[in-house]
């Protein structure tokens, strides 16, 4: 397969992937997925409904703020700002907690129940207010939200040789992937914001992936770790090398510093090349690798098809190098497997050991993936032309 052909295959995939998300799935999440009664998103839908009163969780309403922030940008033409502010509003009444972090889990009346403070959902929390700002401007109660959610995580959460703990008040084992969310927050309000802290924040959290989560062996990135940023053993719960996360981690360094040559540029390769040589089978990427890169769980989730698009795509503009756009094309119909669920804008989330998809409904948190992942698939491809 050559370049131009490559190229021509993965724009005619986008075009596929953005007429689902913009005919099919923003419509129905819109309706289906959000509830009118407490004016909150579902966590999970079935053909035409939602399960009904489910408990609702921090990082799924502030991902699908950041989803209906994003729609216009994308294309969709319907309501999406009532979308977002009433999205915003549920979140900010229900889940503040005293100290000005954020409650993990309340009820789908926004009675809390789980009042841990997880800095994975203060990252999200941070998401959501900068990407909200697409639709909403950088109205001042915005921004001041932010800078004091940053403020408390420094002040209550922030270890003092740098990163932070993983919660309050279980504040280790010290975890990569909250961080990798973080990362992306600092991002994403260093695009809209000239605050030197963001900039500050997002160096300070890529030093610690470059230092502490990426093995200088094997290149790999770990899951789990000591108070004293040591890997923990491949026995302890969540410890792996997973293949969604060296993409995600890629795509994210790549954001960071593209700039040839690089240690981050470098870091960013070889995860990807960890995931794609290793972590892609039949098409898909795979759950989890062992700690010597072998396969370790080959089920797959729907997520991590969006990072290997959004990674391989990234390193695609950069590059013009045909095996990134390969890459590219191989995810994306990857992703499509997932999204050829048979029911309008719904999605398969798990394929299971033997290879077949399991029969769920389908979860309102990998909207967050899929829309990132068409949006980055898009502008790079609107870079190489």
């Amino acid at each position: 397969m050559n370049d131009k052909s490559s190229l021509a295959q993965a724009r005619q995939m986008h075009g596929r992937l953005v007429s689902w998300l913009i005919d099919d799935a923003y419509p129905v999440w819109a309706t289906a997925g959000f509830d009118a009664v407490h004016r909150t998103f579902n966590e999970r839908l079935i053909p035409g409904a939602a399960i009904p009163d489910e408990p609702r969780r921090a990082r799924v309403q502030t991902r699908q703020v950041y989803a209906y922030a994003r729609a216009g940008n994308l294309g969709w033409r319907g309501e999406a700002r009532p979308l977002v502010e009433a999205g915003l509003s549920f979140f900010i009444r229900h889940y503040l907690r005293k100290d000005g972090l954020f409650h993990t889990l309340v009820a789908h009346d926004g009675k809390v129940r789980d009042d841990r403070a997880l800095l994975y959902d203060q990252a999200f929390a941070l998401l959501a207010l900068a990407s909200a700002q697409e639709v909403l401007g950088a109205a001042p109660d915005i921004v001041s939200r932010g800078v004091q959610l940053r403020t408390r995580l420094l002040q209550q959460m922030h270890r003092a040789g740098g990163g932070f703990d993983s919660g309050i008040p279980d504040r280790t084992p010290l975890l990569s992937n909250p961080h990798m969310h973080l990362f992306e927050a600092a991002l994403a309000w260093k695009a809209v914001s000239d605050d030197p802290a963001w900039r500050a924040l997002a160096d300070e959290v890529c030093g610690i992936a470059l230092k502490y989560f990426i093995d200088p062996g094997t290149g790999a990135l770990a899951e789990v770790f000591d108070e004293n940023w040591g890997v923990l053993p491949e026995s302890t719960p969540g410890q792996a090398i997973e293949p969604g996360h060296q993409f995600e981690w890629a795509w994210l360094l790549l954001c960071q510093d593209s700039t040839p040559g690089s240690r981050t540029r470098r870091a960013a390769v070889r995860l990807f090349d960890i995931g794609e040589n290793h972590g892609v089978k039949g098409g898909i990427a795979i759950n989890a690798l062992g700690m010597d890169l072998r396969m370790k769980d080959p089920a797959a989730r729907l997520w991590p098809q969006t990072e290997r698009l959004k990674a391989a795509s990234r390193l695609g503009a950069l590059t013009a190098d045909e095996r990134y756009w390969r890459s590219a094309l191989g995810a994306a119909q990857g992703l499509w497997r997932f999204l050829d669920h048979g029911a309008r804008g719904l999605w398969y989330d798990k394929i299971d050991r033997e290879g077949k998809f399991v029969a769920e409904p389908s979860p309102a948190s990998s909207f967050y993936h899929i829309i990132c992942a068409i949006a980055e698939f898009g502008e790079a491809l609107q870079r190489a032309a």
